[in-house]
């Protein structure tokens, strides 16, 4: 199975992205049959025939327990460069405040000492020390968001490590989980070999790895495997193959409606 897995730098800044790649969802198996030549592997599509047939690998309650854990996992994103603009703007402004603060009663107490007019001066350092008071409330309360912030951002970095180990540990049992149905019809998917077009049953070897044969005759013969409800789609080396067979597409894939697509090499 493809993808890769990166953490994130360590940081208290949330604004990060998980850069990690989707763990890849299980396909239907129409998905993987309905159109040959097909990308997948073999062992997917073995897996994918085995699926269409019922089969259950041992690992699916523990699979189906780790995505419910995955879905249940939500990260909202946390702004800390906001928060910390917000309480170095009202640092700021409560310095500025201090500092005119102090000018003012150094201002009143001059005038006092030589019996001046101090009333507007006395206005001015009462209106300055009001704004000072709500600018610290202020401050306080930038401080506390900004620690709530930095709380939450370092949750959600718990979280983006704990859905990491998550999807790492599904891809392990979803490997376990294809391996294991690809053997189980493995036996069946040889015996195919024998009837489709090119197949070769001594190319099989005695597990999905081993096989060294035709990779369209392996197509073929697992969709001959398979229970597919919906067409199957043969282009290419696919239609060739079939269309030189003294039987009929249906007979040979064994499934209900066959389409033969357009030659993407004509």
């Amino acid at each position: 199975m493809t993808g890769a897995m990166s953490v994130p730098p360590d940081s208290d800044d949330d604004s990060e992205v998980d850069g990690s790649v989707g763990v890849e969802e299980r396909p239907e198996p129409s998905a993987v049959l309905g159109r040959l030549p097909t990308e997948a592997g073999l062992r997917r599509q073995l897996a994918a025939a085995a699926r269409s047939r019922g089969r259950t690998a041992s690992v699916a309650p523990e699979i189906d327990e780790i995505e419910a854990e995955l879905a249940a996992i939500e990260i909202e994103p946390v702004d800390l460069t906001a928060a910390r603009r917000r309480v170095a703007e009202t640092t700021g402004e409560t310095e500025r405040l201090k500092e005119r603060v102090a000018a003012l009663r150094g201002d009143a107490r001059a005038r006092r000492a030589v019996d001046a007019e101090a009333d507007e001066t006395l206005g001015d350092l009462e209106e300055a020390a009001a704004e000072l008071s709500a600018a610290q409330t202020e401050a306080i309360a930038a401080e506390q968001a900004l620690e709530r912030a930095r709380a939450e951002a370092a949750r959600n970095r718990d979280e983006r490590r704990r859905r990491l180990r998550l999807r790492d540990r599904l891809r392990n049992r979803l490997r376990t989980a294809r391996r294991e149905l690809a053997e189980a019809v493995y036996p069946s998917f040889r015996r195919a070999l024998g009837v489709v077009p090119g197949g070769d049953p001594s190319a099989a070897g005695a597990a999905p790895d081993d096989y060294d044969g035709d990779p369209v005759a392996a197509s073929l013969a697992a969709v001959r495997v398979a229970a597919l409800d919906s067409p199957v789609e043969l282009r290419g080396d696919a239609a060739r193959a079939v269309a030189a067979s003294e039987r009929s597409a249906r007979s040979l894939l064994r499934t209900a409606a066959v389409r033969v697509g357009s030659d993407p090499d004509t």
